[in-house]
């Protein structure tokens, strides 16, 4: 428990203490956001003091990237191929790019280069997950052309599998018997890649490619109260909305967490790269629906669907609540009259995590209590790798959100 109690001591000697009701949620205007630079700024050196220390004691391994642990304990690992499998690199250089320790930066290009191969991989839509969560950030970090070269390659391969008639990626290519053409609600969370090609390139083909996408996700996935199926099923010959469906949620018309989540943070991304208030506006209503949910818990960790059948007795889904914190500083940034609310619930979730229920030992990872798959019966109660990459990047923004007053 040394770095969970290291940690949370750290953060509480900060000033930093403190936790927002959900039942004030949708009442703020009294409320302050009292996390202080020290205290991220605390919580960072820990982080990064642990990371350093995991990364010497995890044999590197191209076919054993850390995702996250198995029922006995131990470390559940994959090769490159894995949607995952660049949130463990893009980890280590968001800390390196934060204490400048030469030994996270050397662990994150090592960890990375099996990923390299990924930006030719044409059947899946996680090429931004696997290729700008790693190569991205080592760009912006280090500005070496090698990476930059590496994740634009990938946007060129994630763009075939866009459909024109459609207006979408395909998300998955399993499931044929269920699906003709899935989109699933993650993919908004692939454009990022699309758009910084056309930043850096000036080649304007991935930009329509990513505001096409968005736009027909932004007509089909929502329902009337801003909540989002997971899966769009299309015709491929009309492009008609065939079913929607939640494939990982307690049922088709449910709202499943992490996929609120992602809808939340991708459309405050996709608005910072248009300028489309279409775009704000989701995003702030995905916003209001999360944080004036009902079922959602005092201490802002969402359980993993917001309709599950059995709350308060359903497990958490730590990974949803830190997609959902750094999407809000994000959005924070575009929406400035609200920018004291989104801040506040950003903070009651980073609070949340720093008690000893959410921290975790366990090498290499810094959270517990997230969730893969219910319906799947994976990755149960579990850290995954994935809730520790948008949370060090949810303590960044957070902390830069002082730098820039």
């Amino acid at each position: 428990m040394k770095y969970v109690i290291t940690l949370v001591a750290a953060f509480c000697l900060a000033g930093g203490g403190y936790l927002l009701s959900s039942k004030k949620a949708s009442s703020t205007e009294s409320q302050t956001a009292t996390i202080s630079a020290a205290s991220l700024q605390q919580r960072l050196d820990q982080l990064s003091e642990k990371a350093m220390a995991d990364a010497t004691g995890l044999p590197f391994d191209s076919l054993q990237i850390p995702r996250s642990l198995k029922e006995d304990g131990s470390l559940d690992a994959t090769p490159s191929k894995s949607w995952t499998s660049g949130f463990y690199a893009g980890t280590l250089w968001q800390l390196f790019d934060y204490s400048k320790n030469t030994v996270l930066q050397k662990a994150a290009e090592q960890w990375q280069a099996p990923i390299e191969k990924e930006k030719w991989d044409g059947g899946t839509h996680d090429l931004g997950f696997k290729v700008y969560c790693s190569f991205g950030n080592a760009y912006q970090i280090t500005g070496e052309e090698t990476y930059k070269e590496i994740f634009l390659t990938a946007a060129r391969t994630l763009t075939t599998r866009f459909n024109e008639k459609i207006g979408a990626i395909r998300s998955w290519d399993h499931h044929e018997h269920l699906w003709g053409f899935p989109v699933i609600i993650d993919n908004m969370m692939n454009l990022e890649l699309l758009f910084e090609a056309t930043r850096l390139t000036g080649d304007s083909s991935f930009y329509h490619v990513a505001v096409s996408h968005a736009n027909t996700t932004l007509k089909n996935h929502f329902r009337p109260d801003h909540s989002s199926y997971h899966v769009v099923d299309y015709d491929t010959l009309t492009g008609a909305v065939k079913q929607k469906n939640t494939h990982q949620g307690a049922g088709h018309e449910s709202a499943w967490s992490r996929g609120q989540a992602w809808g939340l943070y991708a459309y405050a991304m996709t608005y910072r790269y248009t300028r489309d208030e279409a775009y704000l506006d989701q995003a702030k209503h995905i916003a209001q629906y999360i944080f004036t949910h009902p079922n959602l818990p005092e201490d802002l960790i969402p359980y993993w669907d917001y309709n599950a059948p059995n709350i308060p007795d359903e497990p958490r889904d730590v990974s949803a609540a830190t997609v959902a914190a750094s999407g809000l500083i994000e959005l924070s940034r575009h929406d400035t009259a609200n920018a004291k609310k989104y801040l506040i619930w950003a903070d009651g979730i980073l609070t949340s995590l720093e008690s000893t229920e959410y921290q975790t030992d366990a090498a290499p990872f810094f959270l517990q209590h997230s969730v893969g798959s219910v319906p799947g019966k994976f990755e149960i109660d579990v850290p995954i790798i994935y809730a520790d990459y948008y949370y060090v990047e949810a303590l960044r923004r957070r902390l830069a959100t002082f730098k820039n007053q």
